[in-house]
């Protein structure tokens, strides 16, 4: 069984019900990576250190046995969703210019930019000839859909970077297409490959995500207020970037035309010390707060989009990962 060190008792939980379905995924991961050449199995071997939570072969399996039963695909299918999610992590490293994640060297940043676009690319296509070994077009259909729009999301976000007049449902789409595809195919996958009625998959698929969303939410507030040591990953990338997320676009909104120049002159070309003086601003106006309480939100919403499905343990730990989705500090 996976080990998760110091897990928040929900993972534990989970764990509980799901840990030998999540061993399988793993061994099925490491088996579809194993003995390429020396060179891209030290590329293999680091990327396994960035495993983390494995949120989503944990939504795809809990979404298989919320909706009838996890089958011998489900392993399969957690591990190409793992893939790809480990793929676009590789690549957002380069577009970031992270160098830490889970406590260790990002790939770029032990290798070099261009090894780490290959190995992403690498890990695409195996995840991509793992989804064909299932046995119905179903599979790949579905995972070609997402990564598509999970990709869309990427570019519009980086066409993007530096748009301080970017809307909240530009953001919203942006972090629905980066964050919330992926997550809601894990749990359409893992309902439909249960045998559901597709009113059980579409409902867990908008579970999936709004999930993701107010995941991603989180994320963009850790990384203004996060500690990087109990990360373990770069934080503050955002700010030296240009992305605006929900709390700065909000703090936006809510300061002086005299106070916004000076923050769009921080956005824009950054200053020793200027992003402590932002992320000041940030708490000081509530844009912080009120960018958590919209992440809860949607959470809630997320929650409330199962409530048709019949009452099981794999629907109550639905829900409170969802709850862990917005409280957790990492």
């Amino acid at each position: 069984m996976p080990q998760l060190a110091a897990a928040p008792p929900v993972l534990l939980r989970v764990q509980s019900l799901i840990g030998d379905e999540l061993a399988e995924c793993v061994r099925i991961y490491d088996a579809e990576l194993a003995s390429v050449s020396p060179y891209v199995d030290d590329l293999v071997f680091h990327s396994r250190r960035f495993r983390g939570k494995q949120l989503r072969p944990m939504l795809l399996l809990l979404s298989a046995r919320a909706a009838g039963g996890i089958g011998p695909e489900h392993p399969t299918l957690a591990a190409v969703v793992e893939m790809i999610h480990t793929a676009t992590l590789v690549h957002d490293d380069v577009l970031d210019e992270a160098d830490l994640r889970r406590h260790v060297a990002t790939v770029n940043a032990r290798w070099n930019n261009s090894t780490s676009v290959l190995f992403g690319d690498f890990l695409f296509t195996h995840a991509f000839h793992l989804a064909a070994s299932v046995g119905t077009t179903e599979a790949c259909r579905q995972i070609g859909r997402a990564t598509n729009i999970v990709c869309a999301g990427e570019l519009t976000q980086i066409r993007q970077r530096g748009n301080l007049d970017l809307t909240e449902d530009e953001y919203m789409q942006i972090i629905g297409a980066k964050t919330g595809e992926l997550c809601a195919v894990a749990c359409r996958l893992g309902a439909h490959f249960a045998g559901a009625e597709e009113q059980e998959v579409a409902a867990l698929e908008t579970y999936g995500r709004k999930l993701g969303i107010a995941f991603q939410i989180a994320d963009d507030l850790l990384d203004l207020t996060g500690d990087e040591r109990q990360a373990g990953k770069s934080l503050g990338s955002d700010l030296v970037l240009g992305k605006p997320t929900l709390p700065v676009i909000r703090l936006l909104r809510r300061i002086s035309p005299e106070r916004r120049g000076m923050v769009l002159e921080i956005l824009s070309h950054g200053a020793a010390g200027s992003e402590e003086e932002l992320i000041g601003l940030i708490h000081e106006t509530g844009a912080l707060d009120s960018a958590r309480q919209t992440a809860v939100s949607i959470a809630d919403e997320a929650i409330k989009s199962t409530g048709d499905l019949p009452q099981s343990k794999a629907r109550r730990l639905l829900a409170d990962l969802a709850r862990f989705a917005v409280e957790r500090n990492v």
